[in-house]
């Protein structure tokens, strides 16, 4: 592991081996204890709490006898962003995994800004802002909805950007060279709307996981306010917390 990353070293060592682990074989056997800690640099405590880490999650199993294997999590159609080391969107995350992830752009447009998103970005009510929607799928299966709103003066290529694959942070990174330093994120509960059920092929008025974050730069200016409509049947939402001091 070549990168510094802040936080706890056995929060970065984890999230290391999960994108090595992502790429092996199923049944494949992780190196032993002292050879990844040599590789790591890291002692044996700090490399079993982020191999426990990993068990927790399904994607390691220890054996007696045998060592520590490459297995699969029991829910595969889960729905992660990662904000520990970096802001890391979810197609991201999940195609380091291993997942074939999807996306339909549903709608795409410059629209005057809602009251609540204009006050989760800081901006003037009706001040326009790129409403982005889109229906995002797992191996194939429908999982969640996401809407994202940008400020339009600042991100107008967002207007006319595709998304149909990639991921909207690094859009932002890769076009506007954004710090994406900070997000908030609000979980709470709602229903589908006959709209949504159709989308996500369950019936309508079935319970939702509604996961809301807003982004912001390194000196608090929100960037990004998003909201993601998960099926919680399919979707397992992962919260890492790291304190850093920034």
């Amino acid at each position: 592991m070549t990168a510094a990353t802040a936080g706890p070293k056995y929060l970065a060592v984890r999230e290391h081996l999960r994108r090595r682990v992502a790429a092996m074989p199923e049944g494949a056997l992780l190196p032993p204890e002292p050879t990844l800690c040599a590789e790591y640099g890291v002692s044996r405590i700090t490399l079993r709490r982020a191999v426990d880490g990993l068990v927790a999650d399904g994607h390691l199993v220890r054996e007696q006898g045998r060592g520590t294997y490459v297995t699969r999590p029991a829910i595969r159609h889960e729905y992660r962003e990662s904000f520990v080391h970096r802001i890391a969107g979810w197609s991201s995350v999940m195609a380091e995994q291993g997942a074939q992830v999807g996306t339909t752009v549903l709608r795409q447009r410059v629209v005057p800004a809602p009251p609540g998103v204009a006050a989760d970005l800081g901006l003037d009510v009706a001040e326009d802002v790129v409403e982005l929607e889109r229906l995002r799928s797992v191996d194939g299966a429908p999982n969640h909805v996401a809407h994202s709103f940008l400020p339009a003066d600042r991100y107008p290529k967002a207007a006319v950007e595709d998304f149909s694959e990639g991921s909207l942070y690094e859009f932002l990174r890769r076009e506007y060279g954004a710090d994406l330093a900070h997000a908030r994120i609000v979980v709470d509960v709602g229903t589908a709307a006959p709209d949504e059920a159709d989308l996500l092929q369950i019936a309508a008025g079935s319970p939702l996981l509604v996961v809301r974050t807003t982004v912001h730069d390194g000196a608090g200016q929100p960037l990004v306010h998003s909201f993601s409509r998960l099926r919680p049947d399919v979707s397992q939402v992962e919260f890492e917390v790291s304190v850093t001091g920034r």
